[in-house]
């Protein structure tokens, strides 16, 4: 009980947050690659993933972030993002959710705070969400699903 709702979501929120300061010229700003969102597929495993990737959300965009529009509906966009792959039947599909809603709202707080085009900034997002979700995330995925029993049970 312990391991499902505190170790295993602790873990994620710290790993989540080492990721983004250690890559942390692309974490942030108007161009980013955030490596810590290949985490983002852990829910496809275990729901314990959703609380760990707002809580490492939140703490990484509150100490690096845009403002408050980023801290709150950032975090809350990887929340809704991460209960939406842990509702995907197909590992296949788990990637999406955070490249599809986080272009939306990253794209409007970047809209918002750096005067960006709003469908650029979509744009932008997307592709660096893609590469963080689809192709980091997937392989992570991949390479978890041969141990998921053993890891997450």
């Amino acid at each position: 009980m312990l391991k499902k709702y505190v170790i295993i979501p602790a873990l994620i929120a710290a790993i989540y947050c080492a990721l983004i300061f250690m890559f942390m010229p692309v974490s942030f700003g108007t161009v980013q690659i955030r490596v810590a969102e290949a985490l983002t597929v852990l829910p496809y495993f275990t729901p314990s993933a959703i609380y760990g990737l707002f809580v490492g959300c939140f703490l990484a965009n509150l100490i690096g972030g845009a403002g408050i529009l980023d801290i709150v509906l950032g975090s809350l966009a990887t929340l809704l993002a991460a209960f939406l792959t842990y509702r995907m039947k197909s590992k296949w599909l788990a990637p999406f959710p955070p490249i599809v809603i986080n272009a939306f709202v990253v794209g409007y707080i970047l809209n918002i705070y750096y005067g960006m085009d709003y469908w650029l900034a979509v744009a932008s997002v997307a592709a660096g969400q893609t590469v963080s979700c689809l192709g980091l995330g997937m392989l992570l995925l991949l390479q978890l699903d041969k141990y998921k029993e053993r890891l997450f049970s």
